[in-house]
């Protein structure tokens, strides 16, 4: 839901007003940066805030999770950035989330009397099998299935990192291609178990079970606060934050 989360006058929440907050949290969303390319993963409803604040002049693909309204309602937002690439910007998603997006954003994608400034995307629809990669810009993309609930959504590793949002437990077929990472970002929504989301505990186990050599915590919720949590935390874990820029190994010497 964002922090500040609307209605509550907690003191996370109450922090999160401040400018500058850490507690200050939109919806999740990363973007990789390469070759002078860049590739998001997810466009939330935050994503015009977003991308003003990181001043992304330019998106060349974007990689979606699932279906939820925080992690696609902010594709419309795509609009103004397509408008210069005369071949569109490609859209990568699973058969599911695709059918989704397609709905909600018909207008965008009708082929009959279709608004002259509709955003030109187009969908490629990815394998759910496991392993399944994109080659966008001479790096791979791997898709790495995890749990979130009753549905399995996807996860990306790509070169050294990886990105779980949204997920309640990561299935043992995915634990072989999350190994050897430098990063590990992953759900880690509040104290408390969640039947969708990992929860603090849960999420420090798996980071021990994966070993990579940093983690961070995403999609959290006003349950934890910033400061606190990270001083209770090992060395290599901290939660994320609004803005966060981490450096890893994203092209392998014959990618390069």
């Amino acid at each position: 839901m964002g922090v500040p989360t609307l209605g509550c006058t907690c003191a996370v929440c109450t922090s999160a007003y401040t400018a500058g907050s850490p507690n200050r949290r939109t919806r999740p969303s990363i973007l990789i940066s390469y070759n002078n390319r860049n590739v998001l993963i997810d466009t939330g409803p935050d994503f015009h805030a977003q991308a003003i604040r990181e001043h992304i002049h330019s998106v060349d693909a974007v990689l979606y999770t699932h279906s939820h309204a925080d992690h696609i309602l902010g594709m419309d937002d795509l609009r103004p950035l397509s408008f210069a690439r005369p071949e569109g910007i490609s859209l990568y998603a699973d058969d599911a989330t695709a059918t989704v997006i397609e709905r909600i954003f018909e207008y965008t994608f009708r082929t009959v009397d279709r608004y002259p400034t509709s955003a030109r995307v187009h969908i490629n629809r990815l394998s759910t099998a496991i392993g399944t990669e994109v080659s966008l810009f001479n790096a791979t993309f791997q898709r790495i299935p995890v749990t979130h609930g009753r549905n399995t959504i996807a996860g990306y590793r790509f070169g050294s990192a990886a990105y779980l949002t949204d997920m309640s437990d990561i299935p043992e077929k995915s634990i072989p291609l999350l190994q050897g990472l430098d990063i590990l970002i992953l759900d880690a929504l509040r104290r408390e178990p969640h039947p969708s989301h990992s929860h603090l505990a849960k999420s420090i186990e798996l980071v021990n079970k994966l070993a990579p050599k940093r983690a961070f915590f995403t999609h959290i919720s006003h349950d934890l606060d910033h400061e606190s949590t990270n001083a209770e935390l090992p060395a290599n874990m901290r939660l994320a934050h609004d803005g966060l820029k981490l450096q890893f190994e994203l092209l392998t010497d014959t990618q390069a």
